[in-house]
């Protein structure tokens, strides 16, 4: 048996050990065992040892035991107590920042690999406002979101995806209400086989996602009356006394109204709760996930 001899042994490198880190409120940790990512919020002892909470993007918090066991963007470390006098001021500091959508701001989290999962939405307005409230989130998840440029053929765009258990869609759908082309289409969806465990179809009640914005973030008591059988976005751009004569009026209107968004409080509750729904169906453990 081949046994080391002294050179050897003298040239086997040493372990570094893993740097200290202060659970300083803000600091943001990943659980290694876990995966569970979330910003320092207190450090407090239970049952004689000391514990650190973490709190995720959607405000859940877990507690973890301090020592090894910690990543920093991707790098091993050992979380100990801040000093007493530190300890003092973690209990007056503020909470950490919140993001567009309203989670936490995990600063120095670097964007989770893209999951296999999807967000679908109808067209690229939607897109844009999904991103520029909940962006942030949906990088630290790697959740990718992508227009579909309508649902017309829904059904045959979720048999080509294959949905399945690590590779679940989730879909915004405008003007999904009882009676609608929309919630035929989803219902008929949704009759597919897998899809039930897999799949998320939700939606807002209105004709278009330009409603989404609260008409207050314009500075409007509401938005424009477009009568029936008349182009919505259209109308709306009409009646604001804005360009109107073809796409490239509606592009520039758009951006006029997404340059008008600074976070959740400019939307409408109804498409907050979906989106939030969305998330947290594509980033439950399969054993969570819906039936």
């Amino acid at each position: 048996m081949y046994e080391w001899g002294p050179q050897e042994l003298a040239a086997e490198p040493k372990r570094q050990a893993a740097p200290e880190v202060a659970a300083e409120p803000g600091v943001v940790l990943e659980d290694a065992q876990t995966g569970w990512v979330g910003a320092v919020v207190r450090v407090e002892k239970s049952g004689g040892l000391h514990v650190v909470a973490l709190e995720d993007r959607r405000g859940k918090v877990r507690s973890f035991g301090l020592g090894y066991g910690f990543m920093i963007d991707g790098r091993a470390v050992k979380v100990v107590a801040p000093a007493a006098a530190a300890s003092d001021r973690s209990a007056r500091a503020a909470r950490p920042a919140r993001t567009a959508s309203g989670s936490v701001r995990l600063e120095g989290t670097r964007a989770r690999t893209a999951r296999a999962s999807r967000i679908w939405v109808e067209g690229k307005h939607d897109a844009e406002l999904v991103e520029k409230v909940w962006g942030d989130d949906l990088r630290v998840e790697g959740i990718v979101v992508e227009p579909l440029g309508g649902i017309d053929d829904l059904a045959g765009a979720v048999k080509t995806f294959s949905p399945g258990p690590q590779r679940r869609l989730g879909v915004l759908v405008d003007h999904l209400v009882s009676g609608s082309k929309e919630s035929a289409i989803a219902k008929q969806t949704m009759a597919l086989r897998g899809a039930p465990s897999n799949v998320l179809i939700v939606g807002h009640p209105y004709v278009d996602v330009w409603q989404a914005v609260k008409p207050s973030a314009l500075g409007l008591r509401q938005w424009p009356h477009v009568p029936r059988g008349q182009d919505w976005k259209t109308g709306v751009l009409k009646g604001l006394g804005w360009p109107h004569q073809d796409q490239h009026s509606a592009a520039r209107g758009w951006q006029r109204i997404l340059a008008a968004v600074n976070s959740y409080a400019d939307l409408e509750p109804s498409l907050l709760g979906r989106v939030e729904e969305v998330i947290d169906f594509l980033t439950a453990t399969p054993e969570a996930a819906p039936d």
